[in-house]
């Protein structure tokens, strides 16, 4: 087995993880859902103190809450690690059967 080394998952980790005080946006209840459904109901504004992510404030709906709490997507964004096309397994041979199959007479 090819195990990596501790001190390169710790990195890897690190550039995932959010920087201390980006903020980002709940909705209020018990379901996780995007920002597209229901965007009238209210946000809650977390902001993450290092270890976890911490309510700040509530906003009226969606609008307002991204106002509120600023322009740190492009740089969530840029955290998100991307498949490298290169190392993606060749497509298989399509099966081809290895007996010749003949539809009986009908007569």
């Amino acid at each position: 087995m090819d195990d990596e080394p501790l001190e390169q998952w710790v990195e890897r980790r690190e550039e995932r993880r959010p920087a201390r005080g980006e903020r980002r946006l709940a909705p209020l209840g018990d379901q996780e859902r995007g920002a597209h459904v229901d965007s009238h109901a209210p946000r809650v504004i977390q902001e993450w103190d290092g270890h976890q992510w911490v309510p700040v404030g509530v906003a009226e709906d969606f609008t307002t809450a991204a106002q509120e709490a600023g322009g740190d997507a492009p740089t969530r964004a840029g955290r998100v690690p991307l498949p490298s096309f290169g190392k993606l397994p060749l497509a298989p041979e399509p099966w081809r059967p290895t007996e010749v199959f003949r539809r009986p007479d009908s007569t």
